[in-house]
């Protein structure tokens, strides 16, 4: 049989199909995706339907199993229904031609094998929707589109707004720019964006929210550096940590170099980054040549200090540690289907040997600021709580303009991401 139109539905259904069996194979999403080297033409569909799957897949996963007397061993059949029961429930006056194109798609799969299951499981769902619908409405897994012991985290953390965290993390993510002020000013760089026909609405400081995503490539000037994408959110670290000129600042957990590059355009100061992973490591260096920028790039586990630190303390440190990410899993949804509950323990121990090894780098009188996307406590605020019952020089801060608070959750809403920060100062 030819192989679908890359422009067609069956070709995106196929392919997402692969990638979210991917994801349930326990790879990450990106990377499945850069395996499938999707052409131009059909990525976005791709991206789109993949995306979508995997935010909803609790809720895919619910209508399979009552559509299908035994589980499905073909993984990537598996994900082709998955794909298609989340664009039959959401867009229904298309039915038919979903119900058409996953039966095309089908045929490229498993040699074909499962057209006749994967037509017959699609028309059943149609002929028993609103049956099925008022059932996931009951279960918790499916009704909220995340896994039971993510929700029992939530609840602990926010017991009167973890539905609506919930919510929060099954949409779409907001595009946000950070306008390089080196370059340009943010009003000037939204008047760019305006004559290149795309909306955008200031939201403080150097940020932009796009009305709606776009290749960065239709982005004035992004390649000349004028702007980079960084959620709101992330765009809070580098005013926090208040580095002026001169002093001497280490990024400890630095990929893909955001952060790195904000504190840069923010002040003249000698800035070391680290990171652990080579490939990641070469991502900094290259957003820092595309907007101007210069720092010390280490590849080093920043836990071993005698490996890489030269005896010279810093005067600001940025612990932007390796956590559950549970604030960014409406843009990595794979997240929420890659990680167990046994991970936000194992991501706590690493981020306190983190803390613990970088407080003797911070000179007397110096800020650190710790920084999570996660919105689990234990990740959180009781890593800091334990972290400074354990050094009585540490301090901490109340956040510029949140009432005098000392630390600051916020949570994903239309404009960010979900992250945590709390600033700790050591006596001098």
């Amino acid at each position: 049989m030819a192989r679908p139109a890359v422009d067609s539905l069956a070709f995106a259904l196929a392919t997402a199909a692969r990638a979210v069996a991917a994801v349930i194979g326990g790879r990450n999403l990106e990377v499945a995706l850069a395996a499938l080297a999707v052409p131009a033409a059909a990525r976005p569909a791709v991206m789109d339907l993949a995306y979508s799957t995997l935010r909803c897949h609790g809720r895919g996963d619910f209508f399979l199993a009552r559509l299908m007397a035994r589980p499905l061993a073909d993984p990537a059949v598996r994900g082709l229904l998955l794909a298609a029961l989340w664009r039959l429930e959401t867009r229904p006056e298309d039915a038919h031609t979903t119900v058409d194109q996953a039966v095309t798609a089908a045929a490229g799969l498993a040699r074909g094998r499962h057209q006749a299951l994967v037509n017959g499981v699609l028309r059943n769902f149609l002929r028993r929707r609103d049956e099925l619908l008022a059932a996931a409405g009951r279960d918790e897994t499916a009704r909220w589109q995340h896994p039971r012991w993510w929700l029992a985290e939530l609840r602990s953390a926010f017991p009167e707004r973890w539905r609506e965290v919930a919510e929060a993390g099954n949409g779409r993510a907001p595009m946000t720019l950070r306008v390089n002020r080196r370059r340009v000013a943010a009003a000037d760089f939204q008047r760019l964006l305006a004559d290149a026909g795309i909306a955008a609405d200031p939201l403080g400081g150097a940020a932009l929210r796009l009305a709606r995503p776009v290749p960065v490539e239709r982005l004035p000037g992004f390649a000349e550096g004028l702007a980079s994408v960084q959620d709101w959110g992330a765009q809070q670290a580098a005013p926090l940590l208040d580095a002026r000129a001169g002093m001497r600042v280490l990024d400890a957990c630095a990929a893909p170099g955001g952060k790195t590059a904000h504190l840069l355009e923010l002040a003249d100061v000698e800035l070391t980054a680290l990171e652990l992973d080579a490939t990641r490591a070469c991502r900094i260096g290259d957003n820092l040549r595309r907007l101007g920028l210069a720092a010390e790039v280490k590849i080093a586990d920043c836990r071993d200090v005698d490996a890489w630190w030269d005896g010279r303390p810093f005067d600001r440190i940025l612990a932007d540690v390796p956590c559950a990410a549970s604030g960014v899993a409406r843009r990595h949804p794979d997240i929420k289907w890659l990680r167990r509950p046994g991970d936000v323990a194992r991501f706590a121990a690493t981020q306190r040997e983190i803390l613990d090894a970088l407080w003797r780098l911070l000179a007397p009188g110096g800020k650190m600021l710790y920084a999570t996307c996660s919105l689990f406590a234990e990740e959180n605020g009781r890593q800091v709580a334990a972290f400074v019952a354990r050094h009585g020089d540490a301090q901490r801060l109340p956040m510029p303009d949140h009432d005098k608070e000392c630390e600051w959750q916020l949570l994903p809403d239309a404009d960010h991401d979900g992250f945590y920060y709390a600033l700790l100062a050591k006596a001098r």
